[in-house]
């Protein structure tokens, strides 16, 4: 986990890279008013605490305010709570800390920890409510360590945003400067490289372990807040199952632990007693009738994420079924469905984009994904004696890959063949390259919705109608954006609209706009007098064509903004340019399908 060391202490709500839901599980970076446990210089934005709060976040402190009275302020859920380390000589007491963290001495001299770095970082996030500058930069520290070929592994929130990345070793007083080659988001993981010859001499590195078994000895390794020496604690593997990654918003296999991780430690490795890496730190579980709950990335979900890199030459994602399934175990139900036996889920919903779309129907049943079974509560045998979940499966395949899936069909079984590719998201849980889209006609600014803007701006400034949309839709076609009228800058040309602010845009002249570039298109090759952009709730917005571009130059220089729109904006859009029918575009507008099974709230629905 990384570790935030704030200059002066706050009280803040956790908000998590994953607003969509509630939880109590904590990412383990530390890092100012954000998801993952870091460490920072920089505190909280204000108005942080109206951000979504979930049980997955990564941040785990809990800061005593610097007034004077002692008071202690909780961070939005008060089962999270982390200790924040001030930097200027402040002195703060931590609340509540039964984990310790220990250098053990028998552990001291052990060559596996000189292959533990400590990771210092500089984060510059884009500003999504003014997509065309950066926000104020802040730094954190986390952990890293060395698996050969000039390369290192950490957690992807522990570089997100990054503008420098440096890494000292232990024992060492100096900084290397580190490359960050690939980051895994939904499997929080990233790879990155120090080209300095004289960071390696000496150094030897980690060798990954076998999935432990339950009440294996598991260590955790990392710098993690309370000093800057390598810091080492000891508990046992409690569970082994699929648990959800707070900063990829995704569900894929994790190991419970009962070994302190504390903000800090996120990248670090986890040891089992031959010294063998059996996973990464990650985050935490903070409730107030649960202690010492952490969770480790195992090796295989490590081993994936590399073998997807090497044979891609950058990640490409765990893929996914692309269904929606309800569990089958009232025998009334699968007497309706003709299902023979206690086996197999209902297919409910079968997302547009993904291949599934192509081969299953609502109303099959899956009974097998390559040869092995599926229960019926929608699980797969696992080991010699368990059961997980059945998207268990569908993460150890790769882009690409070809699943046989065995189906009853109005009574009949039957083989099909399925492609796997990672879920198009119609509402991106995080931006790729980092920097928003954005378009400026006339004043009006225009941008796709994303969490991290919906996580800017709040519910409040949303409104109902665009967060469900943004909560349960699903993308009907590959590249489909919401695109919103993020504000307007005032000027005479667009007198009547200057107060209009996150309202979705429907269609420009007439035709149905499919993203953010599509509207550019649209503007672009516009030759009418008049540019009329139709709104949700029927509202319009009438410009003169002429009038309206030749006041962007003053419109732009006035409010000190480089560009009318984003650099990816300026390439031609090659999408396609076909009108869309609207009663194809508007069927099952929203309240299709959960976004994630944390979304669903009832037991009997899952996403595969």
């Amino acid at each position: 986990m990384a570790i935030a060391a704030a200059n002066w202490w706050f009280s803040a709500s956790i908000a998590c890279a994953d607003s969509r839901h509630s939880s109590n599980l904590l990412c383990t970076s530390r890092r100012p008013y954000t998801y993952c446990v870091s460490e920072s210089s920089e505190a909280p934005v204000e108005g942080a605490s109206k951000k979504y709060k979930r049980r997955f976040i990564n941040e785990d402190t809990t800061f005593w305010k610097s007034d004077g009275r002692g008071s202690q302020n909780k961070t939005g859920l008060s089962a999270f709570k982390s200790i924040g380390v001030p930097k200027n000589g402040n002195k703060g007491i931590p609340v509540d800390s039964k984990e310790q963290q220990v250098e053990a001495d028998n552990l001291q001299d052990a060559a596996f920890l000189n292959a533990v770095v400590k990771v210092y970082c500089t984060h510059t996030a884009p500003d999504y409510s003014l997509p065309w500058q950066k926000q104020r930069q802040y730094t954190s520290t986390g952990s890293a360590f060395m698996i050969g070929d000039g390369m290192l592994l950490t957690n992807a929130h522990c570089v997100e945003h990054d503008t420098q990345v440096k890494v000292k070793r232990r024992g060492d007083d100096t900084k290397y400067v580190a490359k960050v080659l690939a980051r895994g988001l939904e499997c929080d993981i990233a790879l990155i490289s120090v080209e300095s010859k004289e960071f390696w001499e000496g150094s030897e590195p980690l060798h990954f372990g076998r999935l432990p078994n339950l009440q294996d000895s598991v260590t955790v390794v990392g710098y993690p807040l309370g000093g800057d020496t390598i810091s080492v604690s000891k508990g046992v593997v409690s569970r082994i199952e699929v648990t959800s990654y707070a900063h990829g918003s995704s569900e894929l296999l994790g190991i419970q632990i009962d070994a302190a991780i504390n903000p800090g430690n996120s990248g670090g490795p986890a040891f089992n007693d031959q010294g063998e890496c059996i996973g990464v730190a990650f985050q935490v579980y903070r409730s107030d009738e649960a202690e010492n709950i952490g969770y480790v990335i195992p090796s295989m979900v490590v081993s994936h994420f590399l073998e997807d890199y090497e044979r891609n030459g950058k990640y490409t994602g765990f893929p996914s079924l692309g269904v929606l399934l309800q569990k089958l175990e009232n025998p009334a139900l699968r007497a309706c469905l003709n299902v023979p036996s206690n086996e197999g889920v209902l297919v409910r919903k079968v997302e547009p984009t993904s291949d599934a779309n192509n081969v299953l129907k609502e109303g099959d049943v899956i009974v097998s994904f390559n040869n092995v079974s599926v229960g019926c509560e929608g699980t797969v045998p696992f080991r010699s004696t368990g059961r997980i979940a059945f998207r268990y499966l569908i993460s150890q395949k790769f882009t690409g890959d070809v699943a046989e899936l065995g189906i009853i069909r109005g009574g009949k079984s039957m083989k099909v063949q399925v492609v796997l590719n990672p879920r198009v998201h119609l509402v991106p849980y995080h931006i790729d390259g980092g920097q928003p889209s954005y378009l400026i006609v006339a004043g009006l600014v225009f941008t796709p919705l994303s969490e991290p803007l919906i996580g800017e701006e709040c519910e409040d400034s949303i409104g109902l109608k665009l967060l469900t949309k943004a909560r349960y839709s699903m993308a009907r076609f590959e590249g489909e954006q919401i695109v919103i009228l993020s504000q307007v800058l005032a000027n005479e040309v667009n007198v009547g609209y200057e107060e209009m602010s996150n309202e979705q845009v429907l269609k420009l002249n007439g035709t149905r706009i499919r993203n953010i570039h599509h509207l550019a298109h649209l503007v672009d090759s516009c030759k009418d007098k008049y540019l009329i952009f139709e709104f949700e709730d029927n509202f319009l917005v009438v410009l003169e064509r002429e009038q309206a571009l030749g006041s962007s130059t003053s419109i732009l220089k006035g409010y000190g903004i480089p560009s009318g729109r984003s650099e990816d904006l300026s390439e031609p859009y090659l999408g396609s340019i076909e009108p869309q029918s609207d009663a194809i575009i508007d069927q099952n507008e929203y309240g299709d399908i959960p976004v994630s099974n944390s979304d669903i709230g009832f037991d009997g629905l899952l996403w595969a």
